[in-house]
């Protein structure tokens, strides 16, 4: 079996027991959250969120691009979010490689540079800020007031602000 297969067989589970039926559209609690993929992270326990409170926005480093602003925006304007936390991590593999190396790999690899960019980062905190500031300037979100990023510890699961 494979990792898929896995899931799948762990849906039918879920689905047997699923208690959930009817949950609105917009979350809850008013809130998106931007964070990392990393797998350490499980935003929903680390932020004690349940089903239909949260939007969560997950990519790579959790780095504010034009697509976590595409998302950021359908969900304050149409779904009525007003709150935007952004949660990056320790460890980050993000902070690993350069964006130029990356860049460099997949060319050499590929014959093509990719259309985006990779969005590494050496200073974890530095680019909470920076996310917070994206979000914070954009044009097309109506709420940017309440704006709060952290970085999540991995070795003790703690949130520490970033002012």
């Amino acid at each position: 079996m494979t990792a898929t297969d896995d899931m799948l067989a762990a849906n039918q589970i879920y689905a047997q027991g699923f208690d959930k039926p009817g949950l609105p559209g917009p979350p809850s609690r008013g809130v998106a959250v931007v964070a990392c993929m990393d797998a350490r992270l499980d935003v929903y326990r680390v932020l004690g969120l349940g089903d239909g409170e949260a939007h969560v926005i997950r990519n790579a480093g959790g780095v504010v691009t034009d697509d976590v602003l595409r998302s950021l925006t359908v969900s304050q304007r149409k779904l009525q979010t007003r709150e935007v936390v952004l949660v990056h991590h320790t460890k980050c593999g993000m902070a690993t490689f350069t964006d130029d190396e990356f860049v460099a790999e997949l060319e050499s690899d590929t014959g093509q540079r990719p259309a985006w960019t990779p969005g590494t980062f050496t200073d974890t905190e530095q680019d909470v800020r920076d996310s917070l500031a994206a979000v914070r300037e954009s044009p097309f979100l109506l709420h940017t007031d309440a704006v709060r990023g952290f970085v999540y510890d991995v070795d003790s699961g703690t949130l520490t602000e970033v002012s």
